[in-house]
């Protein structure tokens, strides 16, 4: 199939579900052109990368500047989100009109809200909008549980708008993609009665690179636990903080030698605060997560709130290290308590559950073995491509 595929960033591998769309329909045999806009030397570089498993891959510059004066002219109109109104560009409406007077395309995907005004440059021809999660109920969770007055104050903002326009996306577009079951539901319940068609959303959870997050032949340390994940994110902040400051104290109380390593990117102020324990180590950025996963003993995921599929427990779970995680988690995956993973319900459960895996290693070795084999069997890349294809022939049949 010829695809035409528009994104609001290049896909990376940090922004791993467009990155793997493009990487397996690829190999699948599909000619894939991507557009996304570009704002930065390190996006340029992540459009190069992307751009070996493209027919063909264009940067559309996106100036510093433009992203404020999107969202100065958006604040007034309620009828668009910031979010959806931070991306617009002029420049990638006209570049999409010119390629599709050009070239004929079996079937067009828009990644995330980000880029859902790229489909007004697209007249006629069905699309494939890629939500990702539903991110009214993302606002939802963070006007209630976001760690910063900031987070809030956005979500306040953007909530009521995000609710209007994502019900309203969903019957522009053949097919609207979701990651969690969930997410389904909260999307479904924005499509407004009225509508002349309530749209079709298809749950297509996120997937692993099976062979990239494979166990390693290196030692677990016994006394290591670790949070990842982009840690300028408020979701992130939030679960990294009530893990450093309430769930560790309750571990040191009865294993006062455990260190937590916090590994990811972009740290907030109060996430390099809690190095003032020595027992917190705050890494920032690393070129590559795998060493720190395959060598410590438990992987934490606090999540206080979310949406989605958590790409942390995932790639935890391939690697084989066991994972102790919250509620949350269970909503968007198949995978069942005290199997694949352990549940903590609260700060006391939760250091308990991480205490169960740090001084038992057959049990924390059955849960890490029954977590790899759970992503191989339901998040691999390559049948999750498959099942997009299918998507992509019955929108381009609908067309």
């Amino acid at each position: 199939m010829r695809i035409l595929f528009l994104s609001p960033y290049p896909p990376s591998l940090i922004r791993v579900r467009p990155f793997n769309w493009i990487k397996h329909l690829a190999a699948r045999g599909h000619k894939i052109t991507l557009l996304a806009l570009v704002s930065s030397a390190q996006e340029a570089a992540d459009l190069d990368q992307v751009a070996r498993y493209c027919h063909r891959a264009e940067g559309i510059p996106f100036p510093r500047w433009r992203p404020f004066w999107n969202l100065l002219l958006a604040l007034p109109r309620v009828s668009l989100p910031l979010q959806a109104a931070y991306t617009r560009s002029p420049a990638m409406q006209s570049r999409i009109r010119q390629i599709l007077k050009q070239k004929e395309f079996d079937a067009i995907h828009i990644e995330h809200l980000r880029g859902s005004t790229f489909a007004n440059a697209i007249d006629g021809l069905p699309t494939i909008w890629d939500s990702v999660d539903c991110i009214s109920l993302l606002f939802e969770r963070t006007l209630q549980s976001g760690p910063t007055f900031g987070s809030r104050l956005m979500a306040r903002i953007d909530l009521a708008r995000t609710r209007r326009y994502e019900g309203r996306q969903v019957g522009r577009h053949a097919a609207t993609l979701v990651t969690s079951p969930e997410d389904h539901q909260a999307l479904e319940k924005l499509v407004p009665q009225s509508a002349a068609s309530p749209g079709n959303i298809v749950v297509l959870p996120n997937g692993v690179d099976l062979a990239y997050f494979a166990p390693q032949e290196l030692p677990r340390q016994p006394d290591r636990i670790i949070f990842t994940g982009k840690m300028s994110y408020h979701a992130n902040i939030a679960a990294a903080l009530y893990l450093g400051q309430e769930i560790m104290p309750r571990v040191w109380q009865q294993r006062p030698d455990v260190r937590l390593q916090i590994v990811g990117k972009d740290p907030a102020p109060a996430l390099r605060a809690l190095t003032e324990d020595p027992r917190i180590i705050v890494t920032g950025y690393v070129p590559d997560m795998r060493p720190f996963l395959a060598s410590a003993a438990v992987a934490a995921t606090p999540l206080r709130y979310a949406v989605g599929i958590q790409n942390k427990v995932l790639e935890a779970m391939a690697m084989g290290t066991p994972v102790v995680t919250t509620a949350q988690t269970r909503t968007a995956l198949l995978a069942r308590e005290g199997e694949h993973f352990l549940i903590g319900e609260d700060a006391d459960d939760f250091a308990a559950q991480v205490i169960r895996l740090l001084n038992d290693h057959q049990l924390a070795a059955r849960i890490g073995d029954a977590g790899r084999r759970y992503v191989e069997e339901h998040h691999d890349w390559n049948h999750l491509a498959a099942r997009l294809e299918e998507v992509y022939r019955q929108a381009a049949a609908s067309g």
